[in-house]
């Protein structure tokens, strides 16, 4: 009689590795994954690959901790997920940069310059902060960003040009329908954008189960389909919606929305000028 057996992917998902067989999937291409077996912990080669079904699986602890924080290996996994999005000379703007883990990435793929926003103070980890590529600005709330802001706080008009031409986040607390409008000026004509998408800052309470954890498949596809809206009205055309390669740090499922502006301007097009100042709010989100 044979061994019963078990795909390396299913096991996963079943072990709260990743939510979904994709999004192993893009782990394992990474090398990310490992199982105890006789001769110690193995790298999973494919995702189809049979196991013992009490199999014990891991993420490396290289993949969690090569980048600053656990972010960096939600972008690294979506950037592998959009082998055509290019990263290598662009000036991106990472929106809740926290202590950088997204910037770090950027940064490891070529990015020609980092700006860096988030509403709070202090979290950026040092190697991030040092970077001669990165500009840190801190206390700033996206939701109410514009150009003359930016300016004001240090990066040099002829830096940004005619915008970011990557940007991507990970914010908090706030939801994204709620920032992109601030944000899609910001880019420049041709620009891409790529966000992690987090259901429970998406959804009214009354959907969010107790320990803030969002259980109802209905529920994602009210957010995916919210978040498509939003992009249609801000100017984005979505280009992909996907789950990110792991989970949050509290259990819940998350994605990642790949959006992009308008085409590219013409040769010779000038830099859109800066934004009037607006009246002065409060950096509450």
């Amino acid at each position: 009689m044979s061994t019963p057996t078990t795909r390396a992917d299913q096991l996963a998902v079943a072990q709260g590795l990743a939510p979904t067989r994709s999004a192993v999937q893009r782990l394992i291409d990474q090398g990310a994954v490992q199982w105890l077996g006789p001769q110690g912990w193995t790298t999973v080669r494919k995702a189809g690959e049979a196991l013992p079904p009490h199999a014990q699986l891991k993420v490396t602890d290289d993949a969690e901790t090569r980048w600053v924080s656990r972010a960096g290996l939600k972008l690294a996994g979506a950037l592998a997920h959009c082998p055509d999005l290019p990263v290598a000379g662009r000036l991106c703007l990472d929106v809740g940069q926290s202590t950088g883990g997204f910037t770090e990435v950027l940064l490891s793929q070529g990015a020609a310059r980092v700006v860096g926003v988030d509403v709070g103070h202090g979290q950026l980890h040092q190697r991030v902060r040092e970077h001669p590529q990165v500009r840190a600005l801190e206390g700033l709330n996206a939701r109410h960003l514009t150009r003359e802001m930016l300016v004001d706080a240090g990066v040099p008009e002829a830096e940004l040009g005619q915008g970011f031409e990557l940007v991507v986040g990970d914010v908090s607390f706030i939801s994204l329908t709620l920032i992109l409008p601030a944000l899609v000026p910001l880019m420049a004509p041709g620009g891409e954008l790529l966000l992690l998408v987090k259901p429970q800052f998406e959804l009214q309470p009354d959907r969010i189960a107790k320990g803030g954890l969002v259980k109802d498949d209905t529920a994602f596809a009210d957010v995916e389909t919210r978040l498509r809206l939003s992009c249609a009205e801000a100017g984005l055309t979505v280009a992909a919606y996907f789950d990110s390669p792991i989970a949050g740090g509290d259990g819940n499922r998350e994605f990642f929305v790949r959006a992009l502006s308008a085409a590219p301007a013409l040769s010779g097009a000038k830099a859109r000028p800066a934004a009037k100042r607006p009246r002065k709010t409060s950096n509450a989100s």
